[in-house]
């Protein structure tokens, strides 16, 4: 019986966990650039934007083939993703919650991803965990920049801050050999737990303020 390699398995738990990513976050970016009265072709622009845009930045800081240029599988996703919500709008009246559960499910399959892709490469593990953090957020930031918005990052509820824990959690327990799906299905859990629960309860980080 053939087995898949530590690196196979990487690869491919990684590959899908991508492709949700990419269609969780193209999802988000339209429900957000529709507010904005955006045409299709805005609205793609942004989708794109907000779903390639983290991990093609990881990918050029890990010195390593762009994942959508390299397959366009991920690019196809995304666009079928952002046009099927773009009409599917015109029948379905999508809450605000509905956007803010697509991008907490980005966030967590993208800082995973981000954090995989980096310990394949033999990244440290400080590295590892911030190429999740860069993963997760960075479209996003993209994303509301496009639509003249401030970054969701920037303030309110923890966002960044799960990114990074979770990143951490999933170091943690591939470090202590669980298994990497099991590691990926608890750490995401996580990463998405903390964040609706930030939402939920308004947790934040401390503001800054001087003294006057």
């Amino acid at each position: 019986m053939d087995f898949l390699s530590p690196v196979e398995t990487y690869d491919l738990l990684t590959y899908w966990l991508g492709m949700a990513a990419v269609a969780a976050m193209a999802s988000a970016a339209v429900m957000e650039a529709g507010s904005k009265k955006f045409d299709l072709f805005g609205i793609i622009v942004i989708a794109l934007a907000a779903s390639l845009g983290g991990g093609s930045l990881r990918d050029i800081l890990l010195d390593r083939p762009v994942f959508w240029i390299a397959d366009q599988v991920y690019l196809l996703v995304a666009l079928c993703a952002a046009t099927a919500v773009f009409f599917l709008a015109r029948w379905w009246k999508m809450p605000i919650r509905t956007f803010l559960l697509l991008d907490a499910v980005g966030l967590a399959l993208f800082s995973l991803t981000g954090t995989q892709a980096a310990l394949v490469l033999d990244a440290s593990f400080l590295v590892a965990s911030f190429m999740g953090v860069i993963t997760g957020v960075m479209g996003g930031v993209f994303r509301d920049v496009l639509c003249n918005e401030e970054p969701l990052v920037f303030k309110g509820p923890l966002y960044a801050t799960p990114s990074w824990l979770g990143s951490w959690f999933y170091i943690g327990l591939v470090y202590w050999e669980v298994g990497t799906w099991i590691a990926s299905l608890v750490a995401g859990g996580f990463i998405f737990s903390v964040r609706g629960y930030a939402i939920w309860k308004g947790v934040n980080l401390p503001m800054f303020r001087s003294k006057s």
